[in-house]
């Protein structure tokens, strides 16, 4: 079942695996504190590669949307991942 996970909720905890889905040039223009960058694509081709199915990941994109649909196609696949509502923009929001 899919998870999802609001700023408010993410601003509370910590040593947590942050993942940024968007393009490496916008993760380089700015990201949420913490998030490693694994574009959308790369992740979807190979998750093995980057993920552990026994870890959680917190996972967004720009405005939520492509990681929600990565995330329901990697909770599929048994991987422990939670979707960060409204990303990037949210977390401008909110931060």
């Amino acid at each position: 079942m899919l998870k999802n996970i609001s700023i408010k909720e993410i601003l509370k905890k910590d040593n947590i695996n942050i993942i940024d889905i968007r393009s490496i040039e916008k993760y380089n223009d700015n990201h949420i504190n913490g998030a490693i960058n694994i574009p959308y694509l790369l992740l979807l081709k190979n998750p093995e590669h980057y993920l552990n199915k026994l870890e959680e990941y917190y996972i967004y994109c720009q405005y939520g949307k492509n990681s929600l649909k990565l995330c329901n196609i990697l909770t599929a696949k048994g991987y422990k991942v939670y979707n960060i509502l409204n990303g990037y923009e949210g977390w401008l929001l909110e931060k």
